[in-house]
């Protein structure tokens, strides 16, 4: 068994993605934009760039996203967060400070007891993460 979150960017996908690039590396292995759905599928023109399904790697982790659908709003990314570990601890404050940007810091990336750096944070695209560097 797998279980991988899928992330709904609510029509900021690409956007989305960019910034996930720079900041941890992702890359978009499969992509599916609504262009690409069968001539009898109806898609609502202003959405046909959009993306329907894509997968994105970020080390060695699958998660899978899309835009989302043109009719329903993207639900609030809330419950969960996305937790980065087995990095250096330079590393690790290089990817918080990267992902805080245009973000809100929730606890700013330190030392701890349990770890030589940790830090929670909430990125522009309102996705929740944890940067957790070990001893």
């Amino acid at each position: 068994m797998q279980v991988q979150p899928y992330l709904d960017f609510g029509g900021r996908f690409d956007e989305a993605v960019a910034f996930y690039g720079k900041a941890v590396g992702a890359t978009v292995t499969f992509v599916m934009r609504y262009k690409d759905a069968p001539p009898d599928q109806p898609v609502d023109p202003a959405w046909r760039e959009k993306v329907m399904h894509a997968n994105i790697q970020i080390g060695e982790t699958q998660i899978m996203a899309s835009d989302g659908r043109a009719d329903i709003p993207a639900p609030a990314f809330s419950g969960f967060s996305l937790s980065v570990g087995a990095v250096s601890e330079a590393e690790g404050a290089r990817i918080f400070e990267a992902l805080s940007e245009g973000g809100q810091v929730v606890m700013p990336y330190q030392k701890t007891f349990w770890a030589a750096g940790f830090g929670l944070l909430v990125d522009r695209f309102g996705m929740s993460w944890m940067i957790n560097c070990e001893h």
